[in-house]
């Protein structure tokens, strides 16, 4: 399998991140991105020896104790020190998925040349990744404004020796975990405790991985969302190019091809239409499908910036003889961000728990709950339930995180991105959308029965056929938890394009 290079000139993008979680490739440091990383080493610790003037992070303490100097054979250990005092994350673990791109995602931060690190401390970064020895990082600790400091430091921690990692279904200390591969702990110079732990690498990997499966459930939507619209009796009329041609928003004109085409040849589109008009869930798809995806667009073109950027601070520039003490370590664009794939990805699921609903109701020929003896069967009721009490909960999740700053470090950190706490939320709005267009597809495929011999479209059927292998049909009540978690594990992985 062909080794992925990280080069600083070469643009990574959400797909090939995507491929390269997906094949398990390896991955290594460009001969570019190793003489980047090594000039501007070389130029900060030539700087040192001459210059004695502040340097925030470097000659100086952190945060509000950016006016301490520290003596120059203190430095070394001061960036040991900031490794150890602020790994104090808390919360549930981060999942290994995300713990593995933290790691990529970092070495890719710090391939650009800018930020002092020697090349073995990027180097220790893939070799963690490539070996899968994954860092125990917490969900909760940051603010998302100098970097993701918390789980950044977890995440690093075993490049020195201390810490815990996951590695081959095992938890070790790292120390046991490295010595197995006789990998001595880093000797951290200058600098390079504060390129490790200032960036948002946490709030990113999060963002990446949301990203990805929102781009997936965008797709789910519109092929669950065509098949409810024909399992119900709906008409394909709104989604007709004249009507998108004179509102051309991007989005809503794909829904609508895309519905089109889903809908062709569909011999349930052929009947006598059951109504003049059809309820909004079914009929505005290509509005509010096409909106989400419009915003998706958005929050991946962000996304896709931050990870080919350089989120450190201070940043170095060799070639101008600049040590600059900035902001880029602020999460704010990933915040706004993640704010908005939350909300987008809550309308998925909102629009889908009105069709469900629709779908139970006893309308169009279908029978209540679509059971043969409701009464005596529930059938697909409480499902909706289920819909409903996500849909719910992904309302509060909505509540902006980005809006929201607490001031810290005295004083000096005056305002803060929360985008941590955006990414852990949109996390979990997805995974909710996941369950409940599960939902929705399960009620799809049911009333669908009912309109045997009626056939909706190849497309579809195959839709259809494939679920059917992991959910039977309900044909009178059952324990049916294990049906709703096939049906989510369904939308997560079958290929919706």
């Amino acid at each position: 399998m062909p080794t992925h290079l990280i080069s600083p000139t070469q643009p990574l993008t959400l797909a090939e991140l995507g491929a390269l979680l997906a094949d398990g490739r390896p991955v290594a440091l460009s001969d570019d991105a190793k003489a980047r990383i090594t000039a501007c080493h070389d130029y900060l610790h030539q700087r040192l020896a001459h210059d004695n003037s502040p340097i925030y992070g470097i000659n100086t303490g952190f945060g509000s104790l950016y006016n301490v100097s520290i003596a120059p054979e203190a430095r070394a250990q001061l960036q040991v020190n900031l490794m150890m005092s602020h790994a104090c994350g808390t919360g549930a673990e981060v999942s290994g998925n995300l713990v593995r791109l933290m790691l990529l995602l970092k070495a890719q931060s710090l391939s650009y040349g800018h930020s002092g690190v020697q090349v073995a401390t990027a180097q220790r970064l893939l070799d963690m990744y490539n070996r899968e020895m994954l860092p125990v990082v917490y969900e909760q600790g940051s603010l998302g404004a100098s970097g993701d400091l918390a789980p950044l430091a977890h995440l690093c921690l075993p490049l020195l020796g201390l810490g815990e990692v996951n590695y081959q279904g095992y938890r070790l200390s790292a120390a046991d975990a490295m010595s197995l591969f006789s990998w001595a702990p880093l000797t951290l110079q200058a600098k390079e405790g504060l390129a490790l732990l200032n960036g948002t690498q946490f709030m990113l990997a999060y963002a990446v991985d949301g990203v990805l499966r929102a781009q997936r459930l965008a797709a789910a939507a519109d092929v669950i969302g065509a098949l409810s619209t024909d399992a119900f009796g709906g008409c394909s009329d709104p989604f007709q190019p004249n009507l998108h041609r004179i509102r051309p928003h991007a989005g809503q004109v794909r829904v609508a091809e895309r519905l089109r085409e889903l809908l062709a040849g569909s011999e349930l589109q052929t009947q006598p239409r059951m109504a003049v008009q059809d309820p909004y869930s079914f009929r505005c798809q290509p509005q509010v499908h096409g909106a989400s995806r419009d915003a998706l667009a958005y929050v991946a073109q962000v996304v896709e910036t931050e990870c080919n950027s350089v989120t450190d601070n201070p940043n170095i520039f060799p070639d101008d003889d600049q040590i600059l003490s900035g902001g880029n370590f602020h999460g704010q664009p990933l915040a706004l961000a993640l704010d908005h794939l939350a909300v987008a990805m809550a309308e998925l699921g909102s629009i889908s728990e009105r069709r469900t609903y629709q779908l139970i109701s006893g309308q169009r020929g279908l029978p209540t709950y679509l059971v043969a003896e409701p009464g005596l069967n529930s059938g697909l009721m409480i499902p909706q339930y289920t819909a409903a009490g996500i849909v719910s909960q992904n309302k509060q999740l909505c509540t902006p995180a980005s809006v929201d700053s607490i001031v810290s470090s005295n004083g000096q950190e005056d305002h803060v991105s929360m985008g941590a706490n955006a990414a852990t939320k949109a996390r979990r709005v997805i995974e909710n959308v996941e369950q409940v267009l599960g939902i929705e597809l399960l009620t799809a495929v049911q009333a669908l029965a009912f309109r045997r011999p009626g056939r909706t479209s190849d497309a579809l059927e195959q839709v259809v056929a494939a679920f059917q292998q992991e959910v039977k049909f309900v044909g009178q009540d059952r324990v049916l938890y294990p049906d709703l978690h096939r049906a989510a594990a369904f939308v997560r992985k079958f290929d919706w394009q």
